[in-house]
């Protein structure tokens, strides 16, 4: 690939337990000869683990939360344009694409340039609207309607059997195994994320995921498939492998092309135990937090996004990534300076040369 002298900003520097896609998306980049660039973390705590990883950044920033809106957000992007000269944004955070959608052309017109789906592609992938995509050919999607009210959770229990998934419009899922768990299930996901709850058919296998982008026309342009190997309380990859699978590919694929993706896209799938046919269970509208996995198995999804948010040139289809690469994910202590902690919390801004701790 072409080289990228570039400024890239990237967000999501959170890296606990429950990892954010940035910091991994931060390492592709460092990984890619190609790229000689600096690297930006944009974060919303001054206390995000991927502020002090050594060598990982050249700078950062604090962001507004993203319940201050659009204009806010827009305002702080251009401030930080302005403080290092920030060519392209790479968002890595659900709660992140939709002002960064609905802001792409006026960032753009401030000499910040993204690669991002288009608002009715990313409302069309919301749990919401799943099931809607089992209407396009070669795409299966277990049975699952959003509701509004709790009255509705018999029908579907008796329609879809038990156990029975219910799930967050915007985030987690919980497996009843009774009415009674269903409906503690609908009133906790009404708390947390309002309504419409998702109730779906329980789908018991093995569990897969494809990492992707897609060019916005209908086509991707590279993608690479895992299985996870151990999984955190929280249902996190805590490793994987990469797999072969064709199928897995072909319905990423057809995936894009029903949806016109614009930019990257993790597709969570189940593999039923006994008829061992492949399910579309979750759309994610972002890299997920494994996504340098893909770059060790030799296909650099973040770096090839990247180059397309500058408008530059990728192989198409990226090149073919290697079959049973792993990755095992570690807990470390980084250790620092206060001073980098004081400097951003005070100033919400973070400024890294060669003599920073």
């Amino acid at each position: 690939m072409q080289r990228i002298d570039a400024t890239i900003a990237v967000t999501g520097m959170n890296a606990t337990d429950n990892p954010a896609p940035g910091v991994a998306v931060v390492r592709s980049l460092r990984h890619e000869r190609s790229f000689a660039g600096r690297v930006i973390g944009l974060g919303y705590d001054a206390l995000d683990p991927g502020f002090y990883a050594e060598g990982l950044l050249d700078g950062g920033s604090t962001l507004p939360f993203p319940s201050a809106g659009r204009d806010a957000l827009f305002a702080h992007l251009c401030k930080i344009r302005s403080v290092f000269g920030v060519d392209a944004l790479l968002p890595t955070l659900d709660s992140e694409l939709h002002a960064v959608s609905t802001l792409a052309d006026e960032l753009k017109a401030q000499g910040i340039r993204t690669f991002v789906p288009t608002v009715e592609s990313l409302e069309r992938s919301t749990k919401a609207h799943l099931h809607e995509l089992a209407s396009h050919e070669g795409i299966r999607v277990p049975d699952s309607q959003p509701i509004q009210t709790v009255d509705a959770l018999p029908g579907l229990i008796r329609a879809y059997g038990l156990p029975i998934m219910v799930k967050g419009v915007y985030y987690g899922g919980i497996v009843a195994h009774s009415e009674a768990d269903a409906i503690h299930a609908f009133h906790h996901f009404v708390a947390t994320w309002g309504v419409p709850v998702v109730v779906q058919r329980y789908v018991a296998g093995e569990e897969y995921n494809v990492a992707a982008i897609g060019d916005g026309h209908g086509s991707m342009i590279g993608a690479v498939a895992m299985r996870k190997l151990m999984i955190t309380d929280k249902g996190k990859g805590w490793s994987g492998v990469t797999v072969g699978n064709p199928h897995l590919l072909a319905m990423t694929e057809a995936v894009v092309a029903a949806l016109r993706w614009r930019g990257p896209i993790e597709v969570e799938f189940l593999r039923e135990r006994e008829s061992g046919e492949l399910y579309v269970v979750e759309i994610n509208p972002r890299f997920p937090a494994w996504i340098h996995l893909s770059t060790g198995a030799g296909q650099n999804l973040p770096f090839a996004c990247a180059m397309l948010a500058l408008g530059g040139d990728v192989p198409r289809p990226l090149p073919a990534y290697r079959v049973g690469t792993m990755f095992v994910r570690i807990s470390l202590d980084q250790i620092c300076d206060l001073s980098r902690f004081e400097q951003l919390s005070a100033t919400g801004m973070l400024h890294l040369t060669k003599e920073t701790p």
